[in-house]
């Protein structure tokens, strides 16, 4: 769990670099997309994803995969529980131009949901981004209708490797419908009235290390965790490691907790290629990029966009997030055709393609005679 966590603070930070502005990303969904994307690189492409991810070039990648894996199921609920849902699906969107390779296409079906789907990138972009867009959405249950804007798919675009995640659960404990009220929230610009709800229950909650750890249990054994600061939060908040967090993860004990939370609504869409090179995630955007675990086809990627979507209200919370690793083709074919003329002595092979062995190799010196 620690890996994780380092890597979700990683790029928190230069994700959301401003303390004073709300931010909200999914960590579930971008480490799905990068470690798909990890999973068919190689060298230094790899090596550097890896790092991030997991912590190490050598990390366990198929073990994030597995972890991932775990996480986009939730566990049963009780009779008088509303039905959780979690919806998760991890889709390579090819043209026909690119031949994925069944190796890829085998360990994409081994993350949640995972499949290769044909999209019309060169030929009719528009409609690839209608396809992509629509497919999102209804994962998303709307959430997040348009995740590729208007110039998403450019002239060199013949792939998008796109996570999408959607999250709903019923808190255990519920908030008094009622009780709702405006109360003074202290803003970084100045003290607001906002809707803030209350609940007395018994909660997981600690108080350590400088911060209020509060747990608010989920069905489906999901769960919130309001970490509250007892200075400013711009000033606590950079001092959190992966330990830290994990310790403090760890800390709730139940006790009875009279809590007021704000209802939550929060947003955010982000290009996340600047950040990912700030990290140190490099090659994969250049020339140098080795993506040949997914296709002969010489591949970078071109963006990595994100959008993600978090509500808390008194009955529970929803969330929605999509990543989408937008590739390009690093040779593009020329408009005009090259033409190629046989008017002289020639070698010619006749082979199985995937094995490489051959059938028949002939020279022609005379095709007359």
């Amino acid at each position: 769990m620690t890996r994780h966590l380092a890597f979700a603070l990683t790029l928190h930070r230069v994700t959301a670099p401003d303390l004073a502005a709300n931010a909200c990303w999914s960590p579930f969904s971008v480490a799905s997309a990068l470690g798909l994307v990890a999973q068919g690189a190689r060298g230094l492409t790899r090596d550097e994803l890896a790092v991030l991810l997991v912590g190490e070039k050598s990390g366990d990648l198929a073990g994030l995969g597995a972890l991932l894996t775990r996480a986009g199921v939730l566990e049963p609920h009780r009779d008088n529980e509303d039905e959780p849902v979690i919806a998760v699906a991890n889709t390579l969107w090819a043209d026909e131009s690119i031949d994925v390779y069944a190796s890829y296409v085998d360990e994409l079906g081994r993350w949640s949901s995972g499949m290769v789907r044909e999209a019309p990138f060169r030929e009719n972009p528009l409609r690839a981004r209608d396809m992509i867009n629509l497919d999102v959405a209804k994962t998303t249950r709307d959430l997040i209708p348009e995740l590729l804007p208007s110039d998403a798919i450019r002239e060199d675009t013949v792939s998008a490797l796109v996570n999408a995640l959607y999250l709903k659960c019923a808190w255990k404990h519920r908030f008094a419908e009622g009780a709702t009220t405006p109360l003074p929230f202290h803003t970084p610009g100045g003290v607001k009235d906002v809707p803030t709800m209350e609940l007395s229950a018994r909660l997981g909650y600690a108080a350590t290390d400088g911060w209020q750890v509060v747990s608010m249990p989920a069905v489906g054994g999901v769960e919130a965790v309001v970490l509250l600061p007892d200075t400013d939060l711009a000033t606590e908040e950079p001092g959190l490691d992966a330990d830290r967090l994990a310790g403090l993860l760890g800390a709730p004990r139940h006790e009875q907790v009279e809590l007021r939370l704000p209802k939550v609504d929060v947003r955010m869409q982000a290009e996340l290629s600047p950040p990912l090179n700030e990290v140190g995630v490099r090659t994969v955007f250049t020339r140098d990029a080795d993506l040949g675990g997914i296709t002969a086809s010489e591949l970078a990627v071109q963006a990595v966009l994100h959008e993600s979507v978090l509500k808390l209200d008194e009955q529970g919370l929803e969330g929605a997030a999509a990543t989408a690793v937008m590739m390009r083709l690093m040779s593009l074919p020329t408009g005009q055709p090259v033409e190629v003329h046989v008017d002289r002595p020639f070698l010619l092979v006749v082979r199985h393609r995937e094995t490489g062995v051959v059938y028949f190799l002939a020279r022609v010196t005379d095709p007359a005679e």
